[in-house]
């Protein structure tokens, strides 16, 4: 299995540095935590307010948004991942949305994260990841 951080979809939507390297990740397929749509979703309309997208890029990134919703799988289950995220953020230096994500990859591999991907742009995100014992992807 491997988990996609909303930062490494977000380079799937939005062409940049990153994407040909995480489009060749796209072959296990998409696992997400639910919030990831929003979480999307924010980065495209904030980049399009601050001029960084024109109104094609923005059309191209909400269909790409959409193509993704539709192939990847969901984590939904909010309590298991909030509890998660909290010990998280005692141990890592994590944002609370990047202890959500991560602890929603470890109620994906129901908490036995060894041999899985986790797919993340943000570094201390990824550092994190693999302190959890994912394999932090791309590998730098």
């Amino acid at each position: 299995m491997i988990y996609w951080d909303a930062s490494a979809l977000v380079s799937l939507c939005i062409e940049g540095p990153e994407t040909a390297e995480l489009r060749r990740l796209l072959g296990g397929g998409v696992v997400t935590w639910a919030v990831s749509r929003v979480e999307i979703a924010s980065a495209i309309e904030r980049r399009n307010r601050e001029g960084r997208l024109d109104s094609g890029a923005r059309l191209r990134a909400i269909t790409a948004l959409g193509e993704l919703c539709d192939a990847w799988t969901e984590i939904q289950s909010v309590a298991p991942v909030c509890e998660r995220a909290s010990r998280l953020l005692a141990i890592h230096p994590l944002r609370e949305a990047d202890a959500m994500q991560l602890g929603a990859a470890l109620v994906a591999v129901s908490d036995r994260p060894r041999g899985h991907g986790f797919v993340c742009t943000d570094r201390r995100l990824r550092e994190a990841a693999s302190r959890e014992g994912f394999r932090g992807l791309p590998e730098a």
